[in-house]
């Protein structure tokens, strides 16, 4: 908190800085999230959610992009540490790396079967 300013509630105040934490962190996800939003890249990652396993070429065939395109975006998700890479001879299969994105995911895009989220309460 800024010095010299008065909170109205000082308990309130408290508990959002705890669960703000170190700020260094809040700038990490702040990038990861710049990372998702991009619609290729998310798509990108959704289809990967659903297929783990899945190919640059496949991948490319069903959000219609190119391979290039899909090997760029792929390189940075693998960068940020949200994809990881298995070759399988001359294949390189792609799976999540990150259960928050994973979780996230299922946020945004559950399976029909998914339970709906609980509400969160305001």
């Amino acid at each position: 908190m800024e010095p010299g300013r008065r909170p109205i509630d000082p308990d309130r105040v408290a508990a959002a800085a705890t669960g703000l934490g170190d700020r260094a962190v809040i700038d990490e996800w702040a990038e990861r999230f710049a990372v998702v939003a991009d619609p290729s890249r998310l798509a990108l990652l959704v289809s990967i959610h659903y297929a783990p396993g899945i190919s640059v070429t496949d991948l490319a065939a069903v959000t219609g992009m190119t391979d290039t395109a899909v090997s760029q975006a792929l390189r940075l998700l693998r960068a940020h540490g949200l994809v990881t890479a298995q070759r399988d001879g001359r294949i390189v299969r792609y799976r999540l790396a990150d259960e928050t994105v994973h979780e996230l995911i299922h946020r945004v895009r559950p399976h029909a079967s998914d339970p709906p989220p609980e509400p969160v309460d305001r």
